[in-house]
């Protein structure tokens, strides 16, 4: 039984307007949040079809599906806290039964000035994986 391997999966500096945080404020004003997502990924093999090197998009774990996913997640409303939206980004990724595990970074850009960002990272794995 060869599974081909794995390979990695990444969405680096995704920034988009999002309406995020626990104050009053922050419900109904759109702020800056950058996306970091790394996903651990079984390569194709006899078991899941060609390998990527083939250029069969069908065969592999599109980015572009994991960004729309994202900007879905978004649009879908105000969330509380980044580490929700971290948790809903890599419940998402891990949808995808090649995907077994996520990291996750969600950083607010915009709270203070003299910080780069503030928030949250998380590492999902796919159960016995």
């Amino acid at each position: 039984m060869t599974t081909g391997g794995s390979y990695r999966v990444i969405v680096r500096d995704l920034v988009l307007a999002a309406r995020i945080g626990v104050w009053k404020r922050e419900k109904v004003v759109d702020q800056r949040v950058r996306i970091n997502v790394e996903l651990l990924a079984l390569r194709a093999g006899p078991l899941l079809g060609d390998e990527p090197r083939t250029g069969r998009r069908d065969r592999i774990l599109r980015y572009d599906t994991v960004v729309a996913g994202i900007r879905k997640i978004i649009a879908e409303g105000h969330i509380d806290l980044c580490e929700t939206l971290a948790e809903r980004i890599a419940a998402l990724c891990l949808e995808s039964k090649r995907v077994k595990s996520a990291r996750v970074r969600v950083e607010k850009l915009d709270v203070y000035p003299d910080a780069a960002s503030v928030g949250a990272e998380i590492e999902r794995h796919r159960p016995g994986s």
